[in-house]
């Protein structure tokens, strides 16, 4: 399959989509997302970019099939007219552009990493940091890319922008919320100049993502972390929920 295919989709492109589609596309996505980890964990030490090559397919595929069942319901509920395995599909779509993106740029951030201070450096430090957030700015590019491109998939078979938003916010909060704690679980992804290179760290699941953000929208609030983080929800939920409401209307209507 070539990438254009990916990159511009035809019309049917969620239509029934068969075992050897799904395959060539998950392919796509495992190697642009593997040359990519490379490049994130190769300034740490070339055993950590193979660490992290095998680490961020994994994320994805964990987080696509432990929510997998809640996806498809989720896509039926708010009326988005796709069944469980075209919403399996077009998630899986989704990642792969995300990572067919990452790949593009893993020259550009393998030369990033050769030519930074090496771990061992007074530097070390400050490199870590510039290097944790340059990789975060290319991932979120490449997320939002991905996400505006999943809904222009999800509006052509949608019966409104509305369901299709409300859709997208759904299935961005269902993995998200999933995704986060296993890339805390497979951490470490950049790792720390003065820690070991490892796989995973020690007691993998000893404490959570969410109490590092609790923690932090405390802080941050002063002690309002409740009302703040209620406020989040809130927002996120008013979309999904008048999409429902909107579809359960239109099912009713003689």
């Amino acid at each position: 399959m070539h990438p254009r295919q990916l990159i511009q989709p035809a019309d049917g492109w969620l239509d029934e989509p068969d075992a050897a589609r799904m395959t060539r596309v998950a392919l796509i996505a495992v190697l642009g997302l593997g040359i990519y980890g490379f490049s994130v964990g190769y300034w740490r030490d070339p055993r950590m970019g193979v660490y992290v090559a095998t680490k961020l397919p994994m994320l994805v595929a964990v987080t696509l099939l432990c929510n997998a069942l809640l996806n498809g319901l989720l896509g039926l509920l708010l009326g988005s007219g796709l069944g469980f395995r075209q919403s399996f599909f077009a998630l899986l779509s989704a990642f792969a552009l995300a990572g067919l993106i990452l790949g593009s740029l893993a020259p550009v951030t393998l030369l990033m990493a050769w030519n930074a201070p090496p771990p061992d450096s007074p530097y070390a430090g400050n490199s870590h940091s510039a290097y944790m957030v340059g990789h975060t700015f290319l991932i979120g590019i490449a997320g939002i890319a991905a996400n505006l491109h999943l809904h222009r998939q999800l509006l052509a078979r949608s019966p409104g922008p509305g369901v299709a938003t409300a859709t997208l916010l759904a299935w961005l909060g269902g993995n998200g919320f999933l995704g986060a704690q296993f890339s805390w679980i497979l951490r470490p992804f950049f790792g720390a100049p003065g820690l070991e290179v490892q796989f995973l760290r020690d007691n993998p699941l000893r404490g959570n993502f969410y109490q590092t953000v609790w923690r932090s929208i405390d802080q941050i609030t002063g002690g309002f972390g409740v009302p703040a983080l209620s406020l989040i929800v809130l927002v996120l939920l008013i979309p999904v929920a008048r999409a429902i409401q909107s579809h359960h209307q239109h099912k009713t209507k003689p």
